[in-house]
C-alpha cells in the first residue's frame, strides 16, 4: 500500500496511539520521519524510537510514546502542510502555538525543527505540523 502523505500518516498513528494508551506504536521507515521524530524526542513528548530493520530490506520506527501521571503528553497533534496544500511560512509569521506552550515543526533549508529553534536561526520554512 502507498502513502500518498507519510508524515500525516505518522502523526495519525501517534494520535491513534495515543488514544488508545498504546506505550508504543510503529510506522515505517524514512528520513523525513526520522527528522520529525528527533524534534519531537528533543522537545519532550516521545520518550523515544529506534529502528527495526527486516530481512527485506524494509525497516520501520517503533516510537515509544510518553505519559505524565497517565495522560499523554501530547494533548493535539496536527498536520499542517498537506500534500495538495503546501503551507509555507517566513520566519516574522510564525505563530506561538498555544501561547508559547506547544511547538510548530517546520522543513527548513537548514534542516527539520521546531518553531523557537527556526526564529532563533532567522529561517522560514514549510509548515509541517504543529503539537501541544
Amino acid at each position: 500500500m502507498s502513502v500518498s502523505d507519510p508524515v500525516g500518516d505518522m502523526l495519525t498513528r501517534i494520535r491513534n496511539g495515543l488514544h488508545r494508551s498504546k506505550g508504543s506504536v510503529s510506522t515505517p521507515a524514512s528520513k523525513q520521519r526520522a527528522r520529525v521524530l528527533d524534534v519531537l524526542q528533543s522537545e519532550g513528548y516521545i520518550r523515544g524510537y529506534s529502528q527495526v530493520e527486516y530481512g527485506t530490506g524494509k525497516s520501520e520506527f517503533v516510537i515509544e510514546l510518553k505519559y505524565a501521571e497517565g495522560q499523554p503528553v501530547i494533548r493535539k497533534i496536527e498536520r499542517v502542510s498537506k500534500p495538495g496544500r503546501r503551507v509555507y511560512v517566513g520566519v516574522k509569521s510564525i505563530e506561538h502555538v498555544a501561547n508559547g506552550l506547544g511547538i510548530s515543526i517546520l522543513s527548513t533549508p537548514s534542516g527539520v525543527m521546531a518553531d523557537h529553534d527556526a526564529r532563533e536561526k532567522n529561517v522560514g520554512g514549510e509548515l509541517l505540523c504543529r503539537v501541544f
